[in-house]
């Protein structure tokens, strides 16, 4: 069996449903990096509720979209970031200044990246959202 990009699978689904305009989506496998990566999605108002289905066999997601998100993705490899070098990045991969964020993983746990900035942590980019 391939090794999953678990994340990767996660941005992609969600992207996918999206486009689609569904009112919800189902993501498996799941990984302890995901439910925070969701947790952080769900804080900025990205997706609704999202329920951990534990079916003995790696877990399910099942994810209420909002129809807020037009694009998202992994970011790989995780590229190193201090926390003042986070504009570069933000050029890289969001469309605009004042749109989107980047997903960091931190020793604070993940958090998009203008919550990082104002704690003044750097991380590893996992992804981003717009």
């Amino acid at each position: 069996m391939a090794a999953t990009n678990v994340l990767a699978n996660l941005f992609n689904t969600i992207y996918n449903n999206e486009a689609r305009r569904n009112p919800d989506c189902l993501i498996i496998p799941t990984s302890k990096l995901g439910v925070e990566v969701l947790k952080t999605l769900q804080k900025d108002g990205y997706i609704g509720e999202f329920e951990h289905i534990d079916d003995k066999r790696g877990g399910k997601f099942k994810i209420e979209l909002l129809a807020k998100i037009s694009k998202c993705g992994a970011i790989s490899p995780r590229f190193k970031v201090k926390s003042d070098e986070y504009n570069q990045w933000e050029q890289q991969y969001l469309p605009s200044y004042n749109r989107g964020m980047l997903l960091v993983t931190t020793n604070q746990g993940v958090m998009s990246h203008h919550e990082a900035v104002e704690k003044g942590i750097g991380g590893f980019l996992v992804g981003y959202v717009y």
